[in-house]
């Protein structure tokens, strides 16, 4: 009998099909061994040494593991690919040494028939070097997470953390935002004139140059004497041209690109992305009773692809669209720099697995990013599209008008993927003839204000864009650090964009000013180009980790010292005296948002919410206070003002009927997706819904409530039987908006 050891039950449940009764196949579920959860786990005094441990609840695990091996003949490992896959190889490795000391390594970068029987027959031995350089990011992240978290502690709040990728991650979004309050808008105006001619239709034009300068307009006086001078100019064609232009496909996806697109175009977070990406990989039950992974390892910064593969892309490609929708010479793409390219870029193990063929089998999120990564790749293989361009420059009086508009002659790629760029719409059709020197006449001319932009909000997709090209954190890490971010609530999405909260930028002025060569983005970059270079040329682990440790210390040491000027300026003093001893009440800081405090603590405890709690005019059925609002970890409810000497508490209701008829009420409750509204009956009525209720009668059908159309209030309201929109600002619209932030 032989053993194979992987990391997830799907993944056995998939490789067991493949192998047959010689094999079993077991599950680590994950790590087996890690640093401890409650001590910093590092020996520094002794070169760095990490005392790994069993991880809590793991022992069954581990003893099925050891024990099956001890049963087997061959032991084969073949966790995931990567310096976490190999980790956790290594302590696999650790646990069976005693009947198998020499265990076999398989690798594979897709999970199929054939590349799994390809990797039984040829295996090797555990990358020392990979598991080095998981050994030294483990160890560098550790000694900043439990050194920085502290002080953190310290200075700001309890149970708050610090990051060596996270803070400088955070950095970035807290130095954006602040570029955007710094940013003064510039006036400017445009001007578009639209021209005809002798079987000439209308077509419209931008002013791009004013007597041989690119168009200046910086007010309104400005665009008036250009318009003025353009009204009584004579116009005529200076150029009238017609070329080709060709679009090349993209590559196929990366880990970054494809987190990026799917996370535009299917509006979904980074961490749903890959773990959709991790299901299709690992593999899906087939309705011919295959099972098989769908899609390469997902975890890559390489553009290259299997020469098999183009192969059979190409075959496909020309089989189903024709011989001209193959390009000329198989694609590749370059790599970019600094790129590990220990794997192929993300593309389905089988190009004749169609989206349509898999329609049914796959749920619908995992169908749609199926969909996207096949036809991106398939892309990727196929021929240009061509454009035919026509431009067309007009001037009058030393004005330069000029339209440019393109048709598509050849679909190409676009034939299964469109990138959703902008494309120039195309021109009319001109008559025979048209040309330089003919004589067009002024139709209409429009002249409008504009004012300069302030650089756009992150979005997660914007956010792993920049930390994959400022080589911050790497495919493995992306969704992790964005994640832990929202966890953590430094950062909260509004509408999609990323904005810090106070909290957020309270940590990070602090981290910045006080450990500016730790939490700063060349110095994150080259530490990570120093735990490749463990892996990829044998750099000692330990020696990367020293190097890091020195600097970090000294200014653990710095920031030490300025600790309790620091927490001063944290906490600002507020105008309310303390009702208990009469001090001065200042203002501090949870992981919950801010509060006020008493200063004479620790002498006095007395704390208070910042804000006047909102009232409800409900009377505590147990002591007759005024019931208010109230938010906890699990959303908004309603509390008595006497806690903790009075205890109750009960939902925040809307004051809405079911719609069901069971006479519930529907109220507000919160779970790890936001707030939802649902049955005061529950469980036995089960009716919810995410959009926020308001006892407004439908006017079209007359359902008794309609509901916010977005998560944010626009003020449209719409019924949820119908789907009649109704444009309508509430009153509580506001309070509700500020609530929802004060609760991320």
């Amino acid at each position: 009998m032989n053993l194979v050891i992987v990391e997830s039950p799907a993944k056995a449940h998939t490789i067991k099909k493949f192998l047959g009764r010689d094999f079993e196949v077991t599950a680590s579920l994950g790590h087996i061994k890690d640093l401890p959860q409650k001590t910093l786990g590092v020996d520094v005094a002794h070169d760095f040494a990490p005392r790994y441990e069993s991880v809590p609840g793991k022992k069954k695990v581990v003893d099925h593991i050891r024990q099956a091996a001890a049963n087997a003949d061959r032991v084969y490992i073949a966790t995931d690919p990567d310096r976490e896959g190999e980790a956790i190889a290594s302590h696999v490795a650790d646990v069976i040494r005693k009947s198998h000391p020499r265990p076999h390594r398989v690798l594979f970068q897709e999970i199929t028939r054939h590349a799994v029987q390809k990797a039984i027959d040829t295996p090797g031995l555990i990358d020392q070097r990979k598991v080095d350089a998981q050994i030294a990011r483990r160890v560098v992240d550790r000694l900043v997470g439990y050194q920085v978290s502290p002080f953190i502690w310290k200075t700001v709040a309890k149970g708050l953390s610090a990051g060596r990728v996270q803070s400088v991650t955070l950095r970035l979004v807290c130095e954006r935002e602040q570029e955007i309050r710094d940013f003064v808008p510039q006036e400017y105006w445009t001007v578009r004139a639209q021209f005809s001619g002798r079987d000439v239709p209308p077509f419209w034009t931008d002013l791009v140059a004013v007597d041989g300068k690119k168009t200046d307009l910086p007010h309104e006086a400005a665009a008036k004497s250009v318009t003025d001078r353009i009204r009584a100019s004579i116009h005529r064609v200076t150029k009238f041209e017609k070329s080709e232009s060709r679009s090349k496909p993209s590559p196929p996806y990366t880990t970054s690109t494809l987190q990026q697109d799917a996370g535009r175009r299917l509006r979904l977070t980074s961490k749903r992305i890959m773990a959709l990406a991790q299901a299709l990989y690992e593999g899906v039950d087939l309705p011919d009773g295959e099972s098989a992974g769908l899609i390469t390892y997902m975890r890559t910064d390489s553009t290259r692809v299997a020469s098999e593969a183009q192969s059979a892309a190409r075959s496909f490609i020309q089989g189903t669209f024709g011989a001209n929708y193959a390009p000329a010479q198989t694609r590749n793409f370059a790599t970019k720099k600094g790129a590990q390219d220990a794997h192929e870029a993300i593309r389905p193990t089988d190009v004749g697995r169609t989206p349509q063929s898999l329609k049914g089998v796959l749920d619908p999120a995992q169908w749609k990013l199926y969909d996207l990564i096949w036809r991106r790749f398939m892309a990727s293989q196929m021929a240009d599209a061509v454009f035919d361009v026509t431009t067309v420059e007009v001037t009058g009086d030393g004005t330069l008008f000029r339209a440019r508009g393109q048709v598509c002659a050849f679909d190409g790629y676009l034939k299964v993927y469109d990138p959703d760029t902008n494309r120039e719409e195309a021109l009319p059709a001109f008559p025979a003839g048209f040309g330089p020197d003919y004589p067009l006449d002024l139709k209409d001319l429009e002249s409008k204000q504009r004012f300069t932009q302030p650089p756009a909000r992150y979005t997660e997709a914007t956010l792993i864009k920049t930390l994959d090209e400022l080589g911050i954190g790497r495919p493995s890490t992306y969704a992790t650090i964005v994640g832990t971010l929202f966890d953590r609530k430094y950062v909260e999405r509004e509408e999609r964009k990323l904005t810090p909260t106070g909290l957020g930028e309270t940590v990070n002025k602090i981290l910045v000013n006080l450990f500016p060569d730790i939490f700063e983005v060349g110095f994150t970059a080259r530490m990570e180009e120093q735990l490749d270079q463990v892996e990829e040329n044998g750099t000692p682990w330990v020696q990367v980790v020293r190097d890091f440790y020195q600097p970090f210390q000294r200014d653990l040491q710095e920031a030490e010292g300025k600790r309790k000027d620091i927490k001063e300026k944290v906490q600002e003093v507020s105008d309310e005296l303390c009702d208990k001893c009469g001090s001065p009440m200042v203002i501090k800081w949870s992981r919950r948002g801010q509060f006020l405090a008493c200063s004479a603590f620790p002498n006095c405890r007395n704390t208070r919410p910042l804000d006047a709690p909102q009232t409800t005019g409900k009377t505590c059925p147990n002591c007759g206070a005024e019931l208010v609002v109230k938010e906890g970890r699990y959303g908004r409810f309603l509390g008595c003002p006497n806690y903790p000497k009075c205890k109750h508490l009960e939902p925040l209701t809307t004051g809405i009927a079911c719609p069901t008829g069971c006479g519930g009420e529907l109220v507000e409750r919160s779970s790890k997706k936001g707030r939802f509204y649902s049955c005061t009956n529950y469980p036995e009525c089960k009716y919810r819904t995410w959009q926020k209720p308001e006892p407004v009668a439908c006017p079209q059908c007359g359902h008794p409530f309609m509901v916010h159309a977005r998560a944010q209030d626009d003020g449209r309201l719409t019924c949820p039987r119908c789907k009649a929109v109704r444009e309508v600002r509430t009153e509580s619209a506001p309070a509700e908006e500020a609530g929802e932030t004060q609760g991320m």
